[in-house]
């Protein structure tokens, strides 16, 4: 029986200890890598190519939701899951939209995660049944909308720096890991200031958590580790 090569990407070691512990557990499953942040989990998603990458939102440089629309668009046959402690329909919507096979919660079972990695490698997409009714209507209707209807003001590339921003990056920090130079980066960013009618960082944080680009939990860390 064919393996299915799975990499592990979250910031902290013992959830990727407990998880890589779980999956060396079940026969056919077998853990190429772990990464502890969105630049790292890229790199090796490019080196090992993976049939799964379980990934974590809140991490450091890329955040979950970056890396799953990275790979979607450079690695499509590569699956992601995201694996996230939040059940909100904004974290969901963005997840599917980044182009995530799967959404499942970090107190979900091993008999859960089994399911759902097996789900995404035939092709399939999974979601908790954790998730509300409510939550998998709404985040189903931002699917099958137009690009129109959403109306998104926003860039791809100025949806990442915006990103990177509320994460609490420095715009020569944004600069290295988007290999851009950093006046493009000033330019970007003033181009999103006013697009959204929004001139200060405090209030375009307050944009990116209310849109689901970032959790609060990981701008509540970032700027902690500012400060």
């Amino acid at each position: 029986m064919e393996s299915i090569r799975i990499l592990v990407a979250d910031d902290h070691v013992l959830i990727r200890a407990g998880v890589r512990s779980l999956l060396q557990s079940i026969a056919d499953f077998q853990v190429v890598g772990e990464a502890s942040d969105g630049m790292e989990a890229m790199e090796l998603v490019s080196a090992l190519r993976p049939d799964v990458l379980l990934t974590d939102i809140a991490m450091p440089n890329l955040n979950g939701l970056m890396v799953a629309e990275q790979v979607a668009e450079k690695y499509p046959e590569v699956r992601v899951i995201i694996v996230s402690m939040h059940t909100n329909e904004e974290f969901v919507a963005q997840a599917v939209k980044a182009g995530a096979a799967g959404y499942l919660l970090k107190d979900a079972d091993g008999s859960e995660l089994e399911f759902a990695i097996r789900a995404v490698t035939r092709g399939e997409s999974y979601l908790t049944p954790a998730i509300s009714k409510q939550v998998m209507a709404s985040y189903m209707s931002l699917v099958n909308s137009s690009h129109q209807n959403l109306a998104d003001p926003l860039t791809h590339r100025q949806r990442e720096i915006l990103t990177l921003i509320a994460e609490g990056v420095s715009t020569k920090g944004i600069a290295k890991v988007l290999e851009i130079s950093v006046k493009t980066v000033e330019t970007h960013r003033s181009q999103i200031m006013q697009r959204l009618d929004i001139h200060d960082i405090p209030g375009l944080v307050r944009y990116a958590m209310r849109t689901g680009l970032v959790p609060a939990v990981e701008i509540d860390r970032s700027h902690a580790e500012a400060c």
